[in-house]
This record gives structure tokens, C-alpha cells and sequence, in this order.
């Protein structure tokens, strides 16, 4: 229990022992996947709850903004700070920029164009599946998307002399990778039972949109930094979301 609370504490703001502080990060991170099932169980019991009284695009944007509040916005600020350091002029201006905490242009149009994207996406499946799908569907998605991040610690180098992924991408093994994928296959399960196809379909975007942020992230800086691990627990959300309205909705 208490390597879940500090995996619930790295990736939320929910509130856990304070004897969570002592547990190993890189041990925590094999139940990263639980705690993206968990939120996602919020943001679809959110979305199916408050779609009893609103309009969807109304209840899309307050399950979005449900995540955002649940989650601190950890992952947004990973998102924004590679939406503006990646684009520096090298390596080295690049760290310094993900470093900065000031938003950019690129990371007001990023944030700005991501958040829509999900509240959009989260809109058109409402309209198309029955609330227990929808909390299915999250489920597996979101379990999915913190899962993402692991493949990327493990095989690529911190990018850093220091900073708060260090523990996490030095200290992730084999052991804890393969635990973490094995809950994100659990986790799929509940897609599975939306729609088969789509499941395999959502699975297979967030494996490309994974892989294609590690290759940027190396070519650009070397490796991943713990703004990058947020930015592909993101994105991968939004790129299943899609996923999954191109083949339900």
C-alpha cells in the first residue's frame, strides 16, 4: 500500500501518508499504470455523472477539468515546458528553456490546442457511448497513458545532471518496466470490453506516439527528463482519445 500511495503522490495531488515520502520513486513507478486507471475512473464517472444534468460539451470540459485539478497539472507543465524547450537552438538552450518556468508562445498554443483536443474528443464520445463504456473506455485509456512513460524511463538517459525524474529513469529496471506493462494489459481489458478493435487501435497510437516522442526527446536533448515522461503521459491521452472517436463515434 504504501508504494501505491507514493505513486498516487508523484502523479496527483490526492493526499497520502507522509510515510509515502520514504518509498523508493523508481519502485513506485511499476504502479503508475493503477493510479492512470484511477484517474481515469474520476474523469469518466465525471463525465457520466455530470452528463445526467448538462449538455456534453459542458460535462466534457468539466471532466477535463476535474483531471486538471486531480492531478495538479503535473503532466500540462511537462507538456509546456517541451512544447517550449524543444524548440530551442541547442542542446544545452533547450534544457535551460524546459527549465524555466515562464510560458512561451509555443506552450500557451500547445496547452491551449491540447486541452480542446480533449474536451472535444471527450464530447464526441459521450454523444456515442453508454455511460459505462465511457467509464471503460477511460479506464483503459488513462492506465495506458501513465504506463506510456515507463518504456521511455527505462530505455532512454536522463537528460539532466539532476531534477525530479533523475530517481525514476536512473533507478526504473527491468523488473519494474515489465510489472508496469503487465497492469497496463490489465488495464487495456476494460477497452477490450468496449470494442475489441478499438482497443487494438488505441493501444497501437499510444506505442507510436510513445515511440515518437523517445526519438525526438533523444535527438533534441539527449534523452528524457521528467517534463518529457509528463508531456508523453499527455499526449497519449489525447492521441487515444482521437483514436478511439475515429473508430466509436
Amino acid at each position: 500500500m504504501r508504494t501505491l500511495a507514493a505513486a498516487t503522490m508523484l502523479l496527483t495531488r490526492v493526499p497520502v501518508p507522509s510515510s509515502a515520502g520514504g518509498v523508493d520513486p523508481a519502485r513506485a513507478a511499476a504502479l503508475y499504470p493503477l493510479v492512470g486507471a484511477g484517474i481515469g475512473g474520476v474523469v469518466g464517472g465525471i463525465a457520466v455523472g455530470a452528463g445526467e444534468l448538462w449538455p456534453v460539451l459542458v460535462v466534457a470540459t468539466l471532466a477535463v477539468a476535474a483531471e486538471v485539478i486531480l492531478t495538479g497539472a503535473l503532466h500540462l507543465d511537462g507538456l509546456a515546458d517541451c512544447a517550449d524547450g524543444l524548440a530551442g537552438r541547442d542542446r544545452e538552450h533547450r534544457l535551460q528553456i524546459m527549465k524555466d518556468h515562464a510560458i512561451g508562445v509555443y506552450a500557451a498554443a500547445t496547452l491551449s490546442l491540447h486541452l480542446l483536443v480533449k474536451v472535444a474528443a471527450l464530447a464526441a464520445l459521450l454523444h456515442a457511448l453508454r455511460p459505462e463504456e465511457m467509464l471503460l473506455l477511460l479506464v483503459g485509456v488513462y492506465a495506458t497513458s501513465r504506463g506510456a512513460m515507463l518504456p521511455l524511463a527505462r530505455l532512454l538517459p536522463y537528460a539532466r545532471t539532476d531534477g525530479t525524474g533523475r530517481a525514476v529513469v536512473e533507478g526504473l529496471g527491468t523488473r519494474q518496466l515489465l510489472t508496469g506493462l503487465v497492469l497496463v494489459l490489465v488495464g487495456s481489458a476494460a477497452t477490450v470490453a468496449v470494442d475489441p478493435g478499438a482497443a487494438l487501435l488505441v493501444t497501437l497510437v499510444a506505442a507510436l506516439t510513445t515511440l515518437s516522442i523517445g526519438l525526438l526527446a533523444q535527438r533534441r536533448i539527449g534523452g528524457v527528463t521528467g517534463d518529457v515522461l509528463g508531456a508523453c503521459a499527455e499526449l497519449t491521452v489525447s492521441a487515444m482519445l482521437l483514436a478511439a472517436v475515429a473508430v466509436l463515434a
